[in-house]
């Protein structure tokens, strides 16, 4: 009785909601429903309890409705109407899936396959089904071919389609993914088979490429500088000025808000390939090749002073990176690099965000030489120059140790000997290390770039280095045949290390280096030639 007497007054209201006024020409909200359901029936929406309404209110609604001259317009949505509590009212309602997921994975595909390749590589990032798609290498080898593949001659219909089926053979049997990397691959170094080319063109009086300035301008090559400081926050910086010599470049970052050294957290270095834009104003980004990165313990621990003057203080802590900071608050004014063209397109194109070019494993060549005899037919060519000129350039052949030269893990090359004068070399300038940024300029006396590369008997790059380097007062060791201040540059790291003396000749006004000495590790030429020095 009670279930019919529910239903019978259930109808009854809906009949009423019908012949409801409208009130300003618009239907009445789900809460005028409700409210007026309530006044109308005598009960809520919300309530189990029905009462039956009196006969007087639904002549007087009635009336009111006849009187009412707004023509009757489609009621709103009506309240939903209260059911039974089950216990669990709690329970959140089940998750269904949405249409992206319902969708089959064949027009997903066809949908993804209109995007470009930016597009194509950030939804891989969504989730686990976006990734796979993302990944599929039927919609990467088209963009491939459609963006670096080879123009289409004219072909016989059937041989086209016989192709067409080869091509879909092909990409299946390739890994998930080997489109996608090579196509990426290939946008860091386009053409990537004609540059490699053009590096096999070698300068015999370097042993290095003779075209890699040209490669890395032609490839718009540039390297940029991400730094970091203790609390997370992020800069990064473009390269202000580039200089290019014979076997390296120095490049230099000065513009921009840097923090301060001792806030530094990590720095980084990235070789970016920029594409071409037909406006110069828009920075598109291109490929990062990861070149370098520092920690913090890094930065604080490896950093040496190697020389100042009155506005700026140079910090060294790698090989190739100096800093030069703000004399009495150590706020950094400009950063300063020196790359060696041995590997150097390789290293700012063919690497990744995250992982840097790995150098290909040399097979040992062939050693006829004994051993006990030592190392012969070596070739050594030495630069010092900084961001505006060459100081000095020397080319050493026919370098040999003997057996005895061999001590202390290293293998002892004399280059310059103190002894012949017939080999003491002048330098055409002073040692110093012109710097500039936004606002102020200077140079720091008594440092410079230096440029080394050994080659060994088969006049292939054996030991590279390109640093800055400082010259510091010797007067334990001065030499006989010269009166003037003598003056010590000294190098070392893992591979070799390198001692040079020079002397100051005041009536010449001239620098003389009179000594020049390089140590390879033991380990390194073992490990080259497979020999047990």
């Amino acid at each position: 009785m009670a279930i019919g007497r529910g239903q019978l007054f259930r109808s009854f209201r809906e009949g009423l909601l019908k012949n409801a006024p409208l009130t300003e020409g618009r239907g009445p909200t789900g809460k005028e429903n409700s409210r007026l359901c309530e006044k109308m029936t005598g009960f809520s929406p919300g309530t189990q309890s029905v009462e039956p309404p009196t006969l007087p209110q639904k002549k007087k609604r009635k009336k009111k409705a006849a009187k009412a001259t707004v023509p009757c317009q489609p009621v709103g949505p009506l309240p939903r109407v209260p059911t039974k509590s089950t216990g669990h009212a709690g329970k959140p309602a089940e998750c269904t899936p949405n249409h992206i997921e319902r969708m089959p994975p064949e027009i997903l595909l066809k949908i993804l396959s209109y995007l470009d390749a930016l597009s194509l590589f950030s939804i891989g990032f969504i989730n686990k089904r976006f990734y796979e798609m993302a990944h599929n290498n039927g919609m990467w080898h088209k963009m491939y071919s459609a963006e670096y593949g080879h123009s289409k001659k004219w072909r016989p219909k059937r041989l086209d389609e016989v192709l067409d089926k080869l091509s879909a053979v092909v990409v299946q049997e390739r890994p998930e993914g080997y489109w996608r990397r090579l196509y990426f691959r290939t946008m860091a170094g386009f053409n990537e088979t004609k540059w490699r080319k053009e590096l096999r063109d070698i300068n015999p009086f370097t042993g290095l490429p003779s075209q890699t300035e040209r490669i890395l301008r032609s490839q718009r090559v540039t390297w940029e500088i991400t730094v970091s400081d203790k609390w997370g926050l992020e800069g990064t910086f473009e390269q202000s000025r580039a200089y290019f010599s014979d076997s390296s470049v120095t490049v230099c970052w000065s513009s921009g808000r840097w923090p301060s050294f001792h806030q530094l957290s990590t720095l980084q270095l990235d070789g970016v390939k920029r594409q071409a834009l037909s406006s110069p104003n828009i920075n598109k980004p291109g490929w990062r090749s990861l070149m370098a990165k520092f920690d913090r313990d890094t930065i604080s621990k490896s950093g040496q002073v190697i020389g100042r003057d009155q506005l700026v203080t140079l910090v060294l802590f790698s090989p190739s990176i100096v800093i030069g900071v703000w004399r009495g608050r150590w706020s950094i004014a400009f950063v300063m690099a020196s790359f060696h063209y041995h590997r150097l397109v390789e290293r700012s194109l063919l690497g990744t965000s995250m992982c840097p070019y790995s150098m290909p494993e040399n097979k040992p060549p062939f050693d006829d030489a004994d051993p006990d005899c030592g190392l012969h037919g070596y070739t050594l060519r030495i630069i010092l120059h900084n961001t505006v000129t060459q100081i000095m350039a020397g080319h050493f052949s026919q370098l040999y140790c003997s057996k005895s030269q061999v001590h202390g893990g290293f293998i002892q090359l004399n280059v310059i000997n103190r002894g012949s004068l017939s080999q003491h070399t002048p330098l055409s300038g002073r040692i110093s290390l012109p710097w500039k940024c936004e606002a102020l300029e200077g140079t720091v006396e008594n440092c410079c770039m230096m440029s080394l590369t050994l080659m060994d008997e088969y006049q292939n790059p054996f030991w590279c280095v390109s640093t800055p380097v400082s010259m510091a007062l010797n007067s334990k060791e001065p030499s006989n045949d010269y009166e003037g201040q003598h003056f010590l540059i000294k190098y070392q790291d893992a591979e070799g290390k390198v001692r040079m003396d020079l002397v100051w000749l005041e009536e010449q006004r001239q620098y003389f280096l009179i000594n020049l000495v390089v140590f390879i590790a033991t380990a390194k030429v073992n490990k080259h030639f497979g020999r047990a020095y």
